[in-house]
């Protein structure tokens, strides 16, 4: 079972945090995060992160800067 707050997601905008949430179950997570693209993705600036902050690693960005 994981922990009750290792996955992280976090949006920011113009360089200032804006919302961010905390989930123990990495699909719902990953799901919040394709959602909050959707709710978020148009103010101008938004960034998304989503950290597994267990392991100290980034599961995805949004948007995409590779």
């Amino acid at each position: 079972m994981s922990a009750p707050e290792r996955y992280h997601l976090t949006l920011i905008a113009v360089d200032r945090p804006v919302a961010h949430g905390w989930w123990s179950d990495e699909k719902v997570a990953r799901a919040k995060f394709v959602r909050w693209i959707g709710e978020y993705g148009t103010i101008p600036g938004a960034r998304l992160t989503l950290v597994d902050e267990d392991e100290a690693r980034t599961l995805a960005i949004w948007p995409d800067e590779t």
